[in-house]
C-alpha cells in the first residue's frame, strides 16, 4: 500500500514539471511566454494558420495578413499596455475604426479582439473561440484580411489585438 501510494505521488510530481512552482490552489502558475525568443514571424504566422484551420473546418475561405491591419492592432496593443487596461478605445478616444483608416487601410473593418494575458498567441486564440461574438470575429464569413500583433511587458504580461477585415474583393 505504501509502495502505491509512493508511485502516486511521483506520477503526480512528474506532471507538475521539475521546477514548476505552484499557487495557492495547488495549479502550476503561470510561466512566462518570452514573445521575443519566439520570433514576430513565428507568432504571426502560427496565428494565422491557426485561425485559417478553424475557417477552413467551417469551409470558410483562408484569410491573409495585412501590413497595414498589422501595424493597426500593434498601436492599439502598446496602447492598451500604456492605460493598463484592455479596451477597444484608444488613449485617444480612437476606435478600432479609426485606426484602421489612419494605417491608410482602404477595405471595411470586419472586427477587433483583444486580450490581457500571460498567455501564448494559441491559449489566447482558443479562449477568445470560447465566446459566440469572439468566435464570430474569427469566423466572419466577409473576412479577408488579418493583422495581428502584441506587445510584452517587461513582467510577461502580453497584450494581444487580432484585427479582421475585408478588402472588397469578396
Amino acid at each position: 500500500m505504501l509502495g502505491g501510494a509512493s508511485a502516486l505521488l511521483a506520477a503526480c510530481g512528474a506532471t507538475v514539471g521539475a521546477g514548476a512552482r505552484l499557487g495557492p490552489d495547488g495549479k502550476p502558475l503561470p510561466q512566462v511566454y518570452n514573445t521575443a525568443a519566439q520570433g514576430a514571424g513565428t507568432i504571426e504566422y502560427r496565428l494565422l494558420d491557426s485561425v485559417n484551420a478553424l475557417r477552413s473546418a467551417q469551409r470558410l475561405r483562408p484569410v491573409t495578413l495585412n501590413a497595414q491591419l498589422n501595424a493597426a492592432a500593434a498601436t492599439h496593443a502598446r496602447d492598451m499596455s500604456v492605460q493598463n487596461r484592455p479596451w477597444h478605445f484608444g488613449s485617444d478616444g480612437s476606435s478600432p475604426l479609426e485606426r484602421v483608416q489612419r494605417v491608410g487601410y482602404t477595405g471595411k473593418l470586419t472586427g477587433e479582439l483583444i486580450s490581457e494575458t500571460f498567455e501564448t498567441e494559441l491559449e489566447t486564440l482558443a479562449t477568445w473561440m470560447e465566446t459566440p461574438d469572439m468566435r464570430g470575429v474569427v469566423l466572419d464569413p466577409k473576412a479577408t484580411e488579418l493583422g495581428f500583433a502584441w506587445f510584452q511587458e517587461p513582467n510577461g504580461k502580453i497584450w494581444w489585438t487580432l484585427v479582421m477585415g475585408s478588402s472588397g474583393f469578396v
